[in-house]
């Protein structure tokens, strides 16, 4: 283990500053914090917490969901973003209420047979819901791997040594196995890097590693980020596919075409093209009167 790494420092620096997020408390279900993973994605926290309250409130067991139309989920996503999101796990709902009696599985293997689920979203909720002992890397955990460790301002591209560095990090029982308080020790790097050791800023005087990070010992050198694309939005595909799905989950039943003209009216070819890759994407659907609706709403 790192003498950079000192798990006891993490994880009183944890206890005492960790952010209270809901999913975060005890008696939260596999479930409950898969849902909170898939919102996680892409999205920042203060946006998730009221949705995600909402959503373990309707639908607290996959079944509850699955019974639900497609398109209702879509509904109820709003304006979390990269709605296909929703449709996944609608269809994982589905698939645990079938295959595994509304259990969210505990193991990494069983958990990326599911629709829908990653590798990372994954070893999270094996980790967070169910205390596996397996490493769990995000953008978050590599920022404060690469300083700490390796003394590098910012990490690389992702790769699959980064779940090797992590997990050689961990707390260890005495008999060399990962202690049990390894699920709360990944909790901590995360919540370190989103924080105070953070992309923008690095916040060296509240950091518990400060006097053995590598990076502070090297005298904090610069180093060029790693190439990024930033995305716009105003403009986009993207946009011209919210606005139109907004339509659609403002009303209850089938809309014209005309209802969806109105929606985007600055290019008429990216709206047809939005339109089709939300049909493509099974998100919305066509009725046999040649009416548009949310997938699942057109009976």
């Amino acid at each position: 283990m790192s003498d950079s790494m000192p798990p006891p420092t993490i994880l009183a620096w944890f206890r005492a500053n960790h952010r209270p997020l809901p999913w975060r408390e005890p008696g939260v279900t596999g479930w409950q914090i898969l849902i909170s993973e898939i919102m996680l994605q892409q999205t920042p926290v203060s946006r998730v917490v009221e949705p995600w309250t909402q959503w373990v409130q309707r639908w607290p067991a996959p079944s509850d969901m699955a019974a639900e139309s497609v398109g209702e989920v879509v509904r109820a996503w709003g304006k979390l973003g990269y709605p296909r999101r929703a449709m996944r796990l609608h269809e994982c709902a589905r698939a645990l209420a079938e295959r595994f009696d509304d259990i969210v599985p505990s193991d990494v293997d069983t958990l990326l047979t599911l629709p829908g689920i990653g590798d990372y979203t994954a070893r999270a909720v094996a980790c967070f819901a169910y205390g596996q002992s397996v490493p769990v890397v995000d953008v978050n955990v590599r920022r404060v791997v690469a300083r700490a460790v390796h003394g590098r301002q910012h990490p690389g591209s992702p790769a699959r040594r980064d779940l090797a560095e992590t997990q050689a990090l961990f707390p260890l029982a005495a008999d060399g196995s990962p202690a049990p308080e390894t699920p709360t020790f990944s909790a901590a790097l995360m919540e370190l890097g989103a924080l105070v050791c953070t992309a923008r800023e690095a916040r060296c005087e509240f950091c518990p590693l400060e006097p053995t990070c590598e990076w502070v010992r090297l005298g904090r050198p610069e180093h060029d980020p790693p190439a990024r694309k930033v995305q716009k939005f105003e403009g986009t595909d993207r946009q011209a596919r919210g606005r139109l799905l907004d339509v659609l989950r403002g009303t209850s039943g089938p809309v014209e075409r005309s209802a969806l003209d109105l929606a985007w009216e600055r290019d008429p070819g990216q709206r047809a093209r939005a339109l089709d890759s939300l049909l493509v994407d099974g998100l919305i659907e066509v009725t046999d009167d040649g009416l548009f609706c949310l997938a699942g709403e057109s009976g």
